[in-house]
C-alpha cells in the first residue's frame, strides 16, 4: 500500500534555488527577436532574472501596451534576430 501522500506543501525560502526580493521581482524585462510581416512583434519576457524568459508574440499595438504596462526594461536585441530581419529585406 502506497502511504505517499499527494498533497504538495508550500515552497519555503529554502526550497527556492534563487530567493528574490520584491525589487528583484518587480523588474520586467523584454527582449525583442524578430517582426513578422503580419504586424506581430516576436519577444522574450521575463520577470526578476533577464536568463529566464518565456517567448511571446503581439500584435505591434498590443506590445507597446503590454510593455508601458509592465514597465519593461529593453534588453539588446539577439544577434539573429537582427541578421534575420536583414535577410528578408533582400
Amino acid at each position: 500500500m502506497n502511504t505517499m501522500s499527494t498533497k504538495s506543501k508550500p515552497l519555503s525560502d529554502d526550497d527556492v534555488a534563487m530567493p528574490a526580493d520584491k525589487a528583484t521581482m518587480a523588474r520586467r524585462y523584454v527582449r525583442v527577436t524578430g517582426h513578422s510581416e503580419n504586424g506581430f512583434v516576436h519577444f522574450e519576457y521575463s520577470v526578476g532574472w533577464p536568463d529566464m524568459a518565456v517567448e511571446l508574440s503581439l500584435p505591434d499595438e498590443m506590445f507597446k501596451e503590454f510593455c508601458s504596462k509592465n514597465q519593461v526594461q529593453f534588453l539588446a536585441e539577439e544577434a539573429g534576430a537582427k541578421l534575420g530581419d536583414q535577410d528578408d529585406e533582400h
